[in-house]
């Protein structure tokens, strides 16, 4: 029987893998409402500037929304305070005055904002401050406030809705892309030791590299806000700026593991080391997704034995191989790659190691069952 249920059909698949959009909308939403209605009950002569703001300031979590509130109320500010110093000493009273003041208060907030992105609104308020000034009636200190309450306010509903409408907390959306980093990672490590044994497919070896370089910045810019709320007390966790460096690592590791397996080994090694090659790829792929579930559950990593034991039969295959001197005939370039896949293992195994201690740093603590003695 066909199930009408929608949790069982596309739709539901689709909701729950797009649970994380679907709330950032809704908190969006939420903001641009509440806005709308301060702006109302205020009588806020530009409120569509505070619905914007409470819009843009919402971001995919607590620590990236405070972030943005504070840099746009900072530079709102800023811009508000210089455009109206410049309107006071320039009085704009004809075109030509005018130009000269916009001159005179953009370019100094324009290398500002170059320098420094979070000033980026600052010349655009000094902007709107001389020309509203020039325009209407209000002088520019009245522009300016006007310009300073309505960013503020979009700016606290902002945040607030961040903190209460299903609020996201970086913390734990740091584990989860670290989770999506280490998948990305095992398809590429598979993807070169394949490589290794048959023709390397380039492309596709390519567009997994790029894909773990944005996980990787995607996670350290998570990380961060992290630390934000950490800072504050808007979170508790460990610090997830160690596990985003680890992640970054095991990628070079495959970058330095990928100039050996530009294309395959040669023979006779190529057979000799091709089942201890893929007994590698499976461990490691296994301790990868291992990890990432761990990571996204809070729970203790998995056991590193099996990549030890992994990592260790390939490095006893080649000793096996030199005692037997079927790398002396090698040029000196197959040689190079073979060196290099050795080191590339061998770090490999060091940072393998570093992420599963990251990664129970994350474990939450083993419930307590009452009644039960730690006494042996």
């Amino acid at each position: 029987m066909i199930s009408l249920s929608m949790k069982d059909g596309p739709v539901g698949a689709w909701l729950s893998q797009h649970g994380a959009e679907l709330r950032l909308s809704l908190r969006m939403t939420a903001a641009a409402l509440a806005a709308f209605a301060l702006a109302e009950l205020f009588h806020l002569a530009q409120g569509y500037w505070a619905v914007l703001t409470a819009v843009i300031v919402i971001q995919s979590s607590i620590g990236g929304s405070l972030k943005a509130s504070v840099d746009r109320f900072i530079a709102t500010l800023g811009g508000a305070v210089f455009g109206a110093v410049v309107a006071l000493l320039l009085p704009p009273h004809n075109p030509v005055i005018l130009g000269v003041a916009l001159l005179v208060a953009i370019a100094p907030l324009a290398l500002l904002s170059a320098v420094n992105a979070s000033f980026r609104m600052a010349p655009i308020t000094a902007i709107i401050v001389l020309l509203g000034s020039s325009t209407q009636q209000a002088g520019p200190v009245a522009a300016a406030l006007d310009r300073v309450s309505e960013i503020g306010i979009g700016c606290a509903v902002g945040f607030a809705v961040a903190m209460l409408v299903l609020p996201a907390s970086a913390h734990h959306l740091a584990s989860g892309i670290a989770g999506r980093a280490l998948g990305h990672l095992e398809e590429l490590l598979a993807a070169l030791i394949a490589g290794l044994t048959t023709e390397p497919d380039a492309v596709q070896i390519a567009a997994l590299h790029e894909r773990m370089r944005a996980a990787s910045a995607l996670l350290e810019a998570s990380a961060k806000e992290a630390e934000r709320e950490r800072r504050i007390h808007l979170a508790s966790g460990p610090d997830a700026a160690p596990l985003a460096r680890t992640v970054r690592r095991l990628h070079m590791d495959l970058v330095i593991f990928g100039r050996a397996a530009v294309r395959p080994i040669p023979e006779p090694m190529r057979t000799r080391l091709a089942p201890r090659l893929q007994q590698v790829s499976d461990a490691i792929g296994e301790f990868l997704r291992g990890t990432g579930a761990a990571l996204a559950a809070r729970r203790p990593p998995p056991d590193f034995a099996a990549v030890a034991a992994a990592l260790d039969g390939y490095g006893a295959a080649m000793a096996e191989l030199r005692r037997e001197h079927l790398t002396r005939d090698l040029s000196d370039e197959e040689t190079g790659r073979i060196f290099a896949l050795g080191f590339g293992l061998e770090q490999l195994r060091r940072d393998l190691e570093d992420l599963r201690s990251r990664a129970a740093e994350f474990a939450l603590p083993a419930p307590v069952v009452r009644g039960q003695s730690n006494i042996a």
